[in-house]
């Protein structure tokens, strides 16, 4: 393993990754993976988004060496994936969607099993330990088939965590888990990403990817259509919505504003959606002012990663 004196600037690097899934009888040929090129900066807590069936799953499956690449590169903690295929996979703890666990085994037991699998002596074992930060310390001599979906949700990021992998791939860890579980598996997250660990993550809970990642890539089609620190993705966009709550109720959007995308919301508020680049605040508060609206009070909302990520994989309307 990469010590920390030598430890790569980028976590993960991958060149021109392509994956093609040859035609089997009634299966089409399938072009998973187009010409992918990533940069994962060490120390980092990044996105890897995208609908379902864009490669995702299998561009995680190459670097877990589950699937075969058909080309390219792909180097985890500076180290290649086919040249040193052990030592690679070692570096990496993947935490997939689905949950697989012997039912017969105990949390205890299963880690220990994991931990031996990777070579990790006895005595550098941090089993409990990880149980522990996990809430699982009073489960540790259940059988796994005891646990509730969240309990085994949990164990699935404490099977990736025996033997200390310097990157961490969540795929979609919080899917069908209740609100209080995802707060402490963030928790849990935030406190391994404290301690220098990489954190690569896919959700379909836009609003966590927001607040958690520093860069998100989007992934659509097998392409990364978009991959770029948060803030700069959010800044996509040129537009914003301002929102005016005005003193006397609106029946309707006043005739002189016709001509802007200005709607009355059910909650009474005028919203008027504008390009940033094109139209000052200024100037929209003058025309609403000439338009007989007194203005309450007024606030601007700014795209979301939401509006991003549909803007950039929405099919396009057939004319």
């Amino acid at each position: 393993m990469t010590n920390a004196t030598t430890a790569p600037e980028f976590a993960i690097e991958v060149d021109h990754l392509e994956k093609i899934y040859h035609a089997s009888g009634k299966m089409p040929e399938k072009h998973a993976l187009k010409d992918i090129s990533l940069r994962i900066p060490r120390g980092s807590v990044f996105g890897l988004l995208g609908p379902n069936g864009a490669g995702k799953s299998t561009f995680i499956n190459i670097l877990a060496g589950l699937v075969n690449k058909t080309s390219g590169t792909a180097r985890i903690w500076g180290l290649d994936i086919d040249q040193h295929p052990r030592q690679s996979r070692a570096a990496i703890g993947v935490v997939n969607q689905e949950i697989v666990a012997d039912p017969f085994f105990t949390p205890m037991e299963m880690l220990e099993l994991m931990a031996g699998f990777y070579g990790v002596p006895k005595s550098e074992r941090r089993s409990l330990e990880i149980l522990t930060a996990l809430g699982l310390e009073d489960k540790k001599d259940a059988y796994v088939r005891q646990l509730s979906g969240g309990m085994k949700r949990r164990l699935m990021v404490a099977k990736a965590l025996v033997h200390n992998p310097p990157v961490l791939i969540l795929d979609e860890p919080t899917a069908g888990v209740d609100v209080e579980l995802r707060r402490s598996l963030w928790t849990y997250v935030r406190e391994l990403h404290d301690r220098g660990t990489t954190i690569i993550l896919t959700t379909h809970y836009l609003e966590e990817a927001e607040e958690l990642c520093d860069s998100i890539a989007i992934v659509n089609h097998g392409e990364i259509v978009a991959s770029e620190p948060t803030p700069k993705l959010l800044a996509r966009l040129d537009y914003k919505t301002l929102v005016i709550t005005p003193k006397e109720p609106l029946s309707a959007v006043p005739a002189s504003l016709a001509g802007l995308d200005a709607r009355i919301r059910d909650t009474g508020e005028l919203a008027i959606t504008f390009r940033t680049s094109e139209t000052g605040i200024g100037r929209l508060l003058e025309q609403v002012r000439g338009a007989g609206v007194s203005i309450g009070d007024l606030v601007t909302e700014a795209p979301d990663l939401e509006d991003v990520f549909l803007s950039l994989t929405s099919e396009p309307e057939a004319a």
